[in-house]
């Protein structure tokens, strides 16, 4: 994991704005996680992979049980 970032009690659209701010932090080719516990990021961090060209590794559970959602920078 290269870099997470915390968005615990953001409700959409945090999580991806945070996404957004965060991933020209990365180097192209590294992961970035997203922790939230907003239900919608579910589905919201796979799509926005999609729409801006990143790769949607997964998602994982972080330590204290909330969902975690990795990223790929590709370009």
């Amino acid at each position: 994991m290269t870099a997470e970032i915390d968005c615990r009690g953001r409700v959409c659209p945090g999580p991806i704005i945070e996404l957004a701010k965060a991933l020209p932090g990365i180097a192209v080719g590294d992961v970035l996680a997203v922790v939230a516990d907003d239900p919608a990021a579910r589905h919201d961090v796979p799509a926005w992979c999609r729409m801006r060209g990143q790769e949607y590794v997964g998602e994982e559970t972080a330590d204290d049980g909330v969902p975690r959602y990795v990223v790929r920078r590709l370009s």
